[in-house]
């Protein structure tokens, strides 16, 4: 059956986006990924707050759609109660070059599919081939900019792993190519701060909040001393079973993180 979207102003069997639409032509847009058990989406208010802060840093217009209703909308028409959903925000179509329209005419695609089964633990490496840079504002929003996490998920792929590692500038660790990074070291759960380039994920707003890790610079002989190590995003929470050649103790961080997550 054909999937049923939500495209600009309402449901469509087969969308159709301009060619000349900024976020195919230069990345120009945002994207969130959510989870949805039993009908509930979870952290939505963190998704919604995440896409507006994106918003403000490309100086885009916010969806004026009840993005909830949307979203609720989507999954009836395609008979989901449990799904991963999609969405896609750009700036529009524009003439070719930089600089946007004067009067940019956003896109709003919402997409669902069923929820991928469980992952199991993930095997990395730390990735040569692209540096997060803390320095830029893209490092704080789910762009549609993407190519880093892409080329460090390929290096991953060559050396047979699920994953890898980012480092920063500074080469400190910061995340992986699709998930925030939580250890275990010298008996504290720690996360590397947003101001290092750690994409501010939602499940790791929700971890922290609860007061089950620390924020902290986080370098390669931390990484090497850590105990445990988990990757969280939106569709849960997975532990680290190597890093490199180096196998990890898989006790309880996972288990620790997810039970954080039912306070």
């Amino acid at each position: 059956m054909r999937m049923i979207v939500w495209l600009n102003d309402g449901l469509n069997r087969t969308p159709s986006i301009d060619i000349a639409d900024r976020g195919f032509t230069l990345g120009d847009g945002l994207f969130e990924t959510l989870t949805v058990r039993a009908n509930q989406i979870a952290r939505l208010p963190r998704h919604l707050e995440r896409l507006a802060m994106g918003c403000r840093v490309l100086e885009m217009a916010f969806p004026s759609a009840d993005l909830e209703q949307v979203l609720h909308a989507v999954l009836k028409a395609n008979g989901l109660t449990d799904a991963a959903i999609r969405v896609t925000l750009t700036r529009g179509p524009g003439p070719r070059g930089l600089p946007p329209p004067p009067d940019p005419r956003p896109t709003l695609l919402v997409t669902a599919g069923p929820l991928p089964p469980p992952a199991g633990p993930a095997a990395v490496i730390v990735a040569t081939s692209t540096r997060r840079n803390e320095h830029s504002p893209l490092s704080r929003i789910k762009s549609l900019s993407y190519l880093d996490n892409v080329l460090a998920r390929m290096e991953a792929a060559r050396h047979g792993t699920d994953d890898a590692l980012l480092l920063n500038s500074r080469e400190r660790v910061v995340e992986s190519a699709s998930a925030n990074l939580f250890v275990r070291l010298h008996g504290m759960v720690v996360t590397p701060p947003v101001d290092e380039g750690a994409l501010p994920g939602t499940l790791r707003a929700d971890i922290l909040a609860a007061g089950a890790a620390i924020e902290r610079p986080l370098t390669q002989d931390d990484l090497a001393q850590a105990d445990e190590a988990a990757l969280t995003n939106s569709l849960g929470v997975r532990p680290i079973s190597r890093i490199g050649d180096r196998p990890l103790a898989m006790r309880d961080l996972a288990r620790l993180l997810e039970a954080s997550l039912r306070r």
